[in-house]
Order: structure tokens, then C-alpha cells, then sequence
């Protein structure tokens, strides 16, 4: 016989109370957005997979987010959380916006396919906009004509974020393939460059070690110094132009 006493007739009718649920917020969306990102990839991601995730229903999302593409926004507008830009510097742009493009990466490498959603996505939202200002504010304090500056943005994001998916294509392009790591991916490559008929692919076989000899951090450095000249070549254009009275264009003047 059981020596356990049954419970007292006024608490039987007490109703037990759930455990507090913690409150559907924007930002758990997006964590849990990241998540499923993360683990899933980009094609797995969407509003019945975050809603899962939370252990809620899907319809419970929508009273905090519209859609999958505002989903998207905010995912992409948290890459800029604490995210700093320094005072333009004339004498530092370069380098300044070296360090930019490099930080871009870095936060596009946080997790797993952030590029295709940043490839996707205009920063022009309110909490973007100082972002973007500022680094208009680079370009213009090297001495690019207005016409360069305005477009300059747009080429290096474009850069960052293209470095930055063939990263993630090619990492999921290695695993597929049962390689180790990208060094010896990087010396299939070349192998199969090398073996090329030199008689119709000369250039390819002359700068097959060339193209593959350097890591993806000195690819990433050797393409943005590449549009850093570039940009400087205006400014050195619009500055001979200056000194020598010639003016420039109405569209090419800073």
C-alpha cells in the first residue's frame, strides 16, 4: 500500500500554470534567422524554418515581420551592429578604405551564405544611411570627381560581396569533392592548368602558378589595391586638371 497521501481537496482545482514564454521579439527572429542560415544555407531559409526554430507558428512571425524579404533586410541591416567607420582622412583614403573592404569580408564571413543576402539588398535604409554616407565621405575626401565618388561605393560593395559568395561557393564546391582544405583544391587547379596545351591556352599555362600561388586574404588585398589605383587615377586626373586651369566637367567636379 502506497504511502503517499493524495492531495488536498483545494488543490485539486488549482489550474497549473505554464512556465512563461519569452516574448516573440525582432530580434529573436533574426537570431534564430541565423541559425537556420547556418546550419540550412540560404535556399533552406524561410519563415516556416525560423518559426520552427522558435517553436512557434509561422502566423506568429507575421505580427513582427512582414515578409521573407523584409526577413532579409533585417538580417542584413544587423551586419552593420557596432560597426564604426573613421573621420575621412585625405591623407589616409586609401587605406581607409582598404581596411573598409577587409571589415566587409570579415562580417560577411560571420555566417554561412550573408553574401547572397547582401547581394540582394539596398543600403539605404535609415539604419544604413550614415553607413553609407560616411564611406561617400572617403571617396570624396581623396579627391575623386562626384561622378567617381557616387559610383565608387557601389564597385567596392559589389567586389566585397562577390570575394566573398565565390568564397562560400567554393568551400561548399570542396567539401562536395571530399577535399581537405582549399590548398589542396588549390593544387588540382593548377595541376589541371599546367596540363593545358600550351599551344592554345598560352596565357593560361604561363600564369597557372600565378593565379593560384596566393591565399584567398592576399587575392582579396591584390583586387582592392587594384580598385584603389584605379579610383586614385581620377583624382590624380582631376588634380593635373586643376593645376593646370583646365576645368573639369560639370559632372566631374568634387
Amino acid at each position: 500500500m502506497s504511502d503517499e497521501l493524495p492531495a488536498l481537496p483545494w488543490e485539486r482545482s488549482r489550474r497549473r500554470t505554464a512556465p512563461a514564454r519569452i516574448p516573440l521579439t525582432r530580434d529573436r527572429i533574426v537570431d534564430a534567422a541565423y541559425v537556420v542560415l547556418d546550419r540550412e544555407g540560404y535556399e533552406k531559409l524561410g519563415m516556416r524554418q525560423v518559426a520552427a526554430e522558435l517553436g512557434v507558428a509561422v502566423s506568429a512571425l507575421y505580427s513582427h515581420v512582414s515578409s521573407k524579404d523584409e526577413l532579409f533586410e533585417l538580417m542584413y541591416v544587423r551586419m552593420f551592429d557596432d560597426w564604426s567607420l573613421p573621420e575621412p582622412d585625405p591623407e589616409h583614403w586609401r587605406e581607409q578604405v582598404a581596411d573598409y573592404a577587409r571589415a566587409g569580408r570579415a562580417r560577411l564571413h560571420k555566417h554561412r551564405d550573408l553574401a547572397r543576402i547582401s547581394m540582394g539588398s539596398i543600403p539605404f535604409g535609415p539604419e544604413t544611411l550614415p553607413h553609407m554616407d560616411k564611406i561617400l565621405g572617403l571617396f570624396r575626401a581623396g579627391g575623386l570627381p562626384d561622378r567617381v565618388a557616387g559610383a565608387a561605393g557601389d564597385v567596392i560593395s559589389t567586389f566585397i560581396d562577390g570575394f566573398a559568395l565565390e568564397e562560400s561557393m567554393w568551400e561548399t564546391r570542396r567539401r562536395e569533392s571530399g577535399k581537405n582544405s582549399w590548398a589542396e583544391m588549390r593544387e588540382t587547379l593548377e595541376r589541371y592548368f599546367e596540363e593545358l596545351p600550351p599551344d592554345r591556352f598560352p596565357h593560361l599555362v604561363a600564369l597557372s602558378n600565378t593565379m593560384f600561388e596566393n591565399s584567398n586574404d592576399d587575392r582579396f588585398d591584390l583586387g582592392i589595391e587594384i580598385i584603389i589605383r584605379g579610383l586614385a587615377s581620377f583624382a590624380e586626373e582631376a588634380e593635373a586638371g586643376r593645376s593646370s586651369g583646365r576645368s573639369a566637367p560639370e559632372d566631374e567636379r568634387s
